[in-house]
């Protein structure tokens, strides 16, 4: 008996999201694990995990997760702003709890590095966050 298939794209599907805890983990110390978040404070550490994987690098994430940064080296200060505001964003858009990154600011006073702060909107609240790139 062959399984019919006719049909199948025209059920009703309904789409849920999917629940945000997860194991919270110590930023100061990597390797540490201590206890659960949720909400916000799970997609501060999910936006954590994003801005700090090199994009295309590993076999296990797809295309589609990380941010760019190591091209950016060598590269004068006045591409490497408005670059890097457009790779945030892209970066942190994927995750669709993420609605909206805004408010950037660049600090270049440092030699070699570029800091940038923004807002990161998330469907659970707002937060600051900040990324520094060496060029």
């Amino acid at each position: 008996m062959i399984p019919s298939t006719s049909g199948f794209l025209q059920q009703d599907f309904t789409v849920t999201e999917q629940p945000t805890k997860t194991y919270r983990m110590d930023i100061q110390n990597e390797d540490s694990v201590k206890g659960y978040t949720d909400e916000l404070e799970a997609m501060r550490q999910a936006n954590y995990k994003i801005l700090n994987t090199e994009r295309y690098k590993y076999v296990m994430y797809p295309w589609s997760y990380g941010f760019e940064v190591n091209d950016l080296f060598g590269e004068p200060v006045s591409y490497v702003c408005p670059e890097l505001e457009r790779r945030i964003t892209e970066a942190l858009l994927t995750d669709t709890r993420n609605t909206e990154v805004s408010d950037f600011e660049f600090d270049t006073t440092a030699r070699h590095t570029v800091k940038a702060k923004f807002v990161v909107h998330t469907v659970y609240g707002d937060y600051e966050e900040e990324r520094t790139v060496n060029i």
